[in-house]
């Protein structure tokens, strides 16, 4: 009665559709907009994988990003044409091929390896706290006859057993609304005999 309750199934995997959805749009973005915003897809690979490599790689790039910025902000030309300007601006440039290349790669091989959840093996996976339970033991398989060792000297065979017979399936009684038409079709017989015979 106080027992751990329902194991709540597996999260559902997204879509096809939105899996290359979400692709196009976080690599298109750091690319679109000159490595501006590097960050969102180096931010899913890390939500999705849930790897501490993948976390390493986004603190990474917001650093990266974040010292982008200052560059660039510490230049008073308005060209960028500073040193700083454009050590910031390769930067920038570079940092956000290099984040849709990763998300790409992360992805793409997340999404290519059957469905375990993390780096938990299939037997360890855990939902919400509760441990899976342990596969149910199999019976063991059938063993073929032995072969015979000699083809003139009959050996023994065990007679096989014999399963009782299946009993026939119950018969289903008719349901009411059969029951119910077939009477009024009766009476719409009856009914048209008497006008018959009353012309």
């Amino acid at each position: 009665m106080h027992g751990h309750g329902y194991v709540p199934p597996p999260p559902r995997p997204p879509s096809p559709g939105t899996v290359v959805t979400l692709r196009v749009l976080l690599v298109a973005l750091p690319l679109m907009t000159c490595g501006l915003l590097p960050w969102p897809a180096t931010l899913r690979a890390a939500l999705v994988t849930r790897r501490q490599r993948e976390w390493w790689v986004f603190g990474a790039s917001l650093l990266i990003w974040i010292f982008v910025i200052a560059l660039i902000s510490t230049d008073t030309t308005e060209d960028l044409s500073s040193s700083n300007g454009t050590l910031g601006v390769i930067l920038m440039l570079l940092n956000g091929v290099a984040c849709a290349v990763y998300y790409l790669i992360v992805d793409i091989s997340f999404h290519g390896r059957p469905a375990v959840m993390g780096n938990v093996p299939p037997q360890q996976t855990t939902f919400y706290g509760y441990q899976q339970a342990p596969p149910a033991p199999q019976p063991p398989a059938a063993q073929p006859p032995a072969p015979q060792p000699y083809a003139g000297t009959p050996v023994p065979q065990p007679p096989a057993p014999q399963s009782a017979p299946a009993p026939p399936p119950p018969q289903r009684p008719a349901p009411v609304r059969i029951d119910q038409v077939r009477a009024e079709l009766d009476e719409l017989s009856d009914y048209l005999r008497k006008h018959e015979d009353g012309r």
